[in-house]
């Protein structure tokens, strides 16, 4: 039980960053936008539509929490993608939006392998795009020894958590999932060998019928992944479905209240 209140304080209790970290000028920006992203122009950067908070330097390279949000009154977005730029895997994760989570407030943690611009391309529901971001001071991440052993992965893996919040009139869903989210960089500080990646690359969660968010992941989403989300509850259960990159599936149902 430790674990996951120190997994959600390190999201719930981090400070009022500054905005000093804004995006700056990167080539390997330039290089992925059409290359990887498929981005033939840059997407305004506008903070009346879309914002993202991050540590100007992270505590824990392998810890990082962003918070993406919007206005009140933004526009809804339908999806997004979550791009560290210096990482080995740039495409961190994208995402799906059910409209009970706009205006979007969205909280998860991410590995940052090196000093770089971490950023949020959002769609909007007439196909054009916004971003935003921040640059980040952190490094190895992405390699960074697991958090417990082997035995101890095997035990945990797939367990889940679910607890509502009230705060400044909206519900605050939290959900954590136990995986070692192994970015195939790591050592088995044992063998000293190679830990093979093994991450959760598709996650769903529901209110009844009602799509919350979908997530397809890669390497840089962290261990233990925590998401901490604004919605429109409508009373019904909250169901989650998570597969892992070996062919392993959880499904689990909570009651909405948490």
């Amino acid at each position: 039980m430790k674990g996951w209140l120190v997994a959600t304080a390190l999201l719930t209790a981090a400070p009022v960053w500054a905005q000093e970290n804004a995006l700056r000028p990167s080539e390997t920006w330039e290089d992925l936008r059409e290359s990887v992203i498929g981005l033939t122009e840059e997407p305004p950067v506008d903070p009346a539509m879309l914002d993202l908070d991050a540590p100007i330097r992270a505590n824990d390279a392998a810890i990082v929490p962003i918070r993406i949000s919007q206005p009140s009154d933004a526009p809804a977005l339908t999806d997004l993608m979550l791009v560290i730029d210096a990482n080995p895997a740039p495409v961190a994760a994208e995402y799906t939006f059910g409209e009970a989570l706009m205006p979007l407030d969205f909280e998860v943690r991410v590995r940052v392998d090196a000093y770089t611009d971490l950023r949020a391309i959002g769609t909007l529901a007439d196909g054009g795009n916004v971003m935003a971001g921040r640059f980040v001071k952190a490094s190895g991440g992405c390699s960074a020894p697991a958090g417990k052993d082997m035995a101890a992965v095997r035990d945990s893996m797939g367990e889940m958590r679910w607890k509502t919040a009230q705060e400044d009139g909206r519900t605050l869903g939290t959900l954590m999932i136990r995986h070692p989210m192994f970015s195939g960089l790591q050592r088995d500080q044992v063998t000293l060998m190679n830990i093979p990646a093994h991450f959760i690359d598709r996650l769903e969660v529901k209110q009844g019928d009602e799509v919350l968010f979908t997530m397809e992941a890669g390497i840089s989403v962290s261990e233990d992944p925590v998401f901490r989300f604004a919605y429109e509850p409508n009373g019904q259960p909250i169901s989650v479905h998570a597969e892992d990159t070996e062919g392993n599936i959880w499904d689990q149902t909570f009651d909405a209240a948490g």
